[in-house]
């Protein structure tokens, strides 16, 4: 269990030092993983792992807040496919399946992303509304990465064949 004291600070909201126990999630860590990968040049060595996932967490507010005309923030779209790179990545290392991510995005914030292993598609989703990615604690956050694995997971151990071809 985390020490929530460790973990506050003035830039973390309450909701995220609650959920503070969901930092341990396979899926979790495997997305603070691949957050710090993107860090070429030590700028975020200084953040709690919070303060990184703190993109992905909205209050209700927060996401009135955002505008949903126009085309959908670059760093909105970096942080959506950093988000499903890390499910195929924690697909991977529990099957040892290789997984690749493929997005679509219209202009607008509308597409599809699917995760293929082998010709097995492992993860469907379409992509509504992308201007307002985000989740509403790290709770959620949490619950909607590890759903995703786990389906993969029940997917590629249920249809080995199709996932294995060509690779």
């Amino acid at each position: 269990m985390i020490d929530k004291a460790a973990v506050a600070t003035p830039d973390a909201p309450v909701s995220l030092v609650d959920d503070a126990s969901y930092l341990t999630s396979p899926f979790v860590q495997q997305l603070i993983k691949q957050l710090r990968a993107q860090d070429m040049n030590g700028t975020w060595d200084n953040k709690t792992d919070l303060q990184l996932l703190k993109p992905y967490i909205h209050t209700a507010e927060e996401r009135r807040a955002l505008p949903i005309l126009g085309d959908p923030d670059p760093e909105t779209l970096w942080h959506l496919e950093i988000f499903y790179n890390a499910i195929a990545v924690a697909i991977e290392r529990e099957t040892g399946q290789m997984v690749s991510p493929m997005m679509k995005m219209s202009h607008e914030g509308f597409g599809r992303m699917v995760l293929l292993a082998g010709r097995l598609v492992v993860v469907n989703k379409q992509l509504r509304d992308v201007h307002r990615f985000g989740f509403a604690s790290l709770a959620k956050l949490s619950e909607a990465g590890t759903k995703f694995l786990d389906e993969a997971i029940t997917m590629i151990r249920t249809y080995p064949a199709v996932a294995q071809y060509g690779a």
